[in-house]
């Protein structure tokens, strides 16, 4: 195990929060499962890590009828719920004293002037949409004919980002026509996530790695995102969007990106997302024998995809793996292998560096083939594994093995791991704060449109049909081949 040099006592987490201004949030859909799972208990995280300044205001908007010490209830029950933290009594009354709700009609004109009542003037405005993408137009007209926002105001929009090109564009243009680029957080929580944000870090901020990332020493690069759960209560959603939009799109697009690109000038969100956009643009078309579909089939305890989303003849992947190369001087030659699915062995997202071997072996062809890699690991356990290669002890002469060195954040840092923002309390205060690095831009996502929406047209021309899997597996037999005929492997999902 890696440990820091010097002190190995525990990271006070405490002195590391950067307070933010006095501020107004208005939650949009605040009844809605987002906004109970994430959002609030994310919210009293910060409150209670002293980041949310106590005469802060957060303004519950929806369409039910509720009091306001329903709501309160709504609010408690999801923080006991979902929070994952221990709490006095008191700290809990003081955020809750925090909240407002007002109910309001997205699509009409109840509620709008209680709403411009509810917010103080001279405060930080955030107005974060958790809703569907359908009520984002009609929630931004009313804003801005009611007066409520301002040059300053900030808004908050979830995936999905449209569908396809098409309509990505489409919801842009309708943003567009009330709020400038600047003032518009499109949020991908992947992008909140500790180890993501560690990479750029990783990357360039240490001489070891930075001349080492490119087509010259780099073999080839794994993204995988594997998840146990099925569709569950999201069928009809699922079934209309599939794993490429769901998750290959957006999450793992970003993650690719973040591996990819070249150094930004500075640490700053236009000279970041500038040089993801350049990656996405020198992406090159995916073939069709370079993509693999499939569709889980019944577990033990839960049923088939096309039992779980109703549609007995649905081509939509639950699974999709797929080789891309990048076009440019630092990747030619170099696949990266993106990986995602449900119903798979286990839960987990990690980044898989792996390094060509040395170009001369001096230990002979009993020493084996070595490959150094470099892991990052999303989740579960957040970290970073260097494997590297070292002799085996004992007196059986020069074998070789890999090793990992592992810096798992919570102990290698001494940190516990509730005191660890999530990556909805990190993306939030950065709205509050005004810092748009880790936030999609709109030309952004309409690039990775672009190059998806052939892919998924393809699909659909060509009448393909997703490759069953078993749930619980590595996912369809054809995802292994992909990189077995290249002479590579997949890395074993835990």
């Amino acid at each position: 195990m890696l440990r820091p040099f010097g002190d190995s006592k525990k990271v006070d987490m405490g002195s590391r929060v950067i307070p933010v201004g006095s501020f107004d949030l208005v939650i949009f859909g605040a009844t809605g499962d987002l906004a109970k799972r994430k959002i609030f208990p994310g919210l009293f995280r910060r409150f209670l890590a002293g980041q949310m300044p106590t005469d802060s205001q957060v303004v519950g908007a929806a369409r039910s009828d509720l009091s306001q010490k329903k709501f309160n209830d709504l609010v408690e029950n999801s923080i006991k719920s979902f929070a994952e933290i221990n709490f006095k009594d008191d700290d809990l009354k003081n955020f809750l004293n925090c909240l407002n709700y007002i109910q309001i009609d997205a699509t009409g004109l109840n509620g709008w002037s209680a709403l411009k009542s509810a917010l103080r003037p001279k405060k930080i405005l955030a107005l974060y949409f958790s809703v569907t993408p359908s009520l984002f137009g009609s929630l931004a007209k009313r804003l801005h004919e009611h007066g409520i926002t301002t040059d300053d105001s900030r808004i908050v929009v979830e995936k999905p980002f449209g569908r396809d090109l098409a309509t990505s564009k489409q919801l842009n243009a309708i943003l567009a026509e009330h709020f400038t680029e600047k003032q518009i957080y499109r949020i991908d929580h992947y992008l909140g996530k500790e180890t993501v944000q560690n990479l750029m870090a990783i990357r360039f901020g240490n001489m070891l790695f930075e001349p080492l990332w490119n087509a010259q020493y780099v073999d080839h690069i794994q993204i995988t995102v594997s998840e146990t759960v099925g569709v569950g209560d999201r069928g009809e959603y699922y079934d209309h969007s599939g794993a490429m939009r769901d998750m290959v799109q957006n999450h793992l697009m970003q993650l690719l990106c973040l591996i990819a690109m070249e150094p930004p000038a500075r640490f700053e969100p236009d000279s970041v997302r500038d040089e993801k956009l350049k990656v996405i643009r020198a992406l090159d078309s995916v073939a069709p024998h370079h993509i693999v579909r499939g569709q889980y089939g019944p577990g033990v305890d839960h049923p088939d995809y096309r039992t779980g989303v109703d549609n007995k003849t649905s081509k939509t992947e639950s699974f999709v793996a797929l080789k891309v190369n990048i076009s440019n001087y630092r990747w030619a030659g170099v696949p990266f292998y993106l990986r995602t699915g449900k119903r798979l062995k286990a839960r987990t997202s990690e980044i898989a560096v792996i390094f060509k071997e040395n170009p001369h072996n001096i230990f002979g062809p009993e020493a084996g083939n070595h490959q150094n890699a470099l892991i990052i690991r999303l989740q579960p356990d957040e970290g970073i594994t260097m494997d590297v290669t070292i002799k085996e002890p004992g007196p059986g002469g020069m074998r070789l093995i890999d090793v990992p060195l592992d810096m798992t954040f919570s102990e290698t840092l001494g940190i516990e791991e509730n005191a660890v923002p999530d990556a909805y309390e990190r993306l939030i205060m950065d709205v509050i704060r005004g810092n748009q690095t880790l936030f999609m831009r709109g030309d952004e996502v309409e690039a990775a449109w672009e190059w998806t929406d052939p892919i998924i047209n393809g699909w659909i021309d060509r009448n393909d049909v997703p490759k069953p899997y078993d749930s619980g597996s590595s996912g369809p037999q054809d995802s292994l081949t992909l990189l077995e005929r290249e002479g590579r492997k997949w890395r074993e999902i835990p």
